[in-house]
């Protein structure tokens, strides 16, 4: 599903930036995938290159088979909206906007007709518990129903690829767990392959394999067993051995 062959980036200016180097990674089609790492280390880098915001310096990138480095400017927007899905921090909704209209956004661009856009969105909004809230506008409603929505508009258009950036960063602890087991979910149920870029230990013991960055390196990686908890302890483990700042820890929820 995604293949990174030696990507690097370097970003020039009056002094030359190597934030990656180098990385090889491959997620399999219907993994969930956490990236971790301390503050600095090359996370979002690597992150904005497979979303295709950033382009690596050398090395390639392949998503279900394309390079969508290579595409023209208009192929590249298409291919974004319809192969890949979203979700913030900061949840990115539009506040002029329902929640209901926020979903369907990627739908709208694309020119799906309105009476299949309120289906989908029904859909998702069923299936993310959300539907009571479809008619509001987004300052009407918490952080938690605020990043469901962003979820519920993320998979919309049943993206082949789910990237997540410190999607539970604003959330408390029980909004978090609530959007990580909704994630969790949706890639068990629908196959959805995810990449999840966290600073958070508790939101990565959902996923199947954790991937660890330092310096712009792979530093290693760790995969869950039948315990979640073990698997938390593990993340916390390596990332204590990485070393960092105490901001790198700062979100551990037991």
């Amino acid at each position: 599903m995604l293949n990174l062959k030696k990507v690097s980036k370097v970003y020039e200016g009056k002094v030359t930036y190597r934030a990656i180097t180098d990385i090889n990674l491959t997620i399999d089609e219907g993994e969930f995938v956490g990236i971790m790492g301390p503050s600095g280390s090359g996370k979002t880098t690597l992150l904005n290159m497979i979303a295709t915001i950033d382009e690596p310096t050398t090395g390639e990138i392949l998503i279900n088979g394309n390079k969508p480095h290579q595409l023209k400017k208009d192929e590249l927007a298409k291919f974004r909206r319809r192969e890949l899905g979203f979700v913030f921090q900061e949840f990115n909704l539009l506040h002029t906007l329902t929640v209901e209209e926020n979903i369907i956004l990627p739908l709208t661009l694309d020119g799906v007709n309105v009476k299949e856009m309120k289906q989908r969105a029904g859909e998702a909004a069923e299936k993310l518990g959300i539907t009571e809230i479809m008619k509001k506008r987004t300052y009407e409603i918490s952080g938690g129903q605020a990043q469901r929505a962003a979820v519920a508009r993320a998979m919309i258009h049943h993206p082949k690829l789910l990237l997540a950036d410190e999607p539970t960063g604003n959330l408390d602890s029980k909004s978090s767990k609530d959007v990580m087991e909704m994630l969790e979910t949706i890639n068990q149920k629908d196959d959805t392959t995810m990449m999840l870029v966290t600073h958070d230990p508790q939101a990565a013991s959902y996923c199947n394999r954790v991937v660890f960055i330092r310096d712009g390196k792979l530093y290693s990686e760790i995969h869950k067993g039948s315990s979640r908890q073990a698997f938390f302890q593990k993340i916390i483990d390596t990332l204590s051995l990485m070393g960092g700042d105490a901001h790198d820890l700062s979100s551990i929820r037991v």
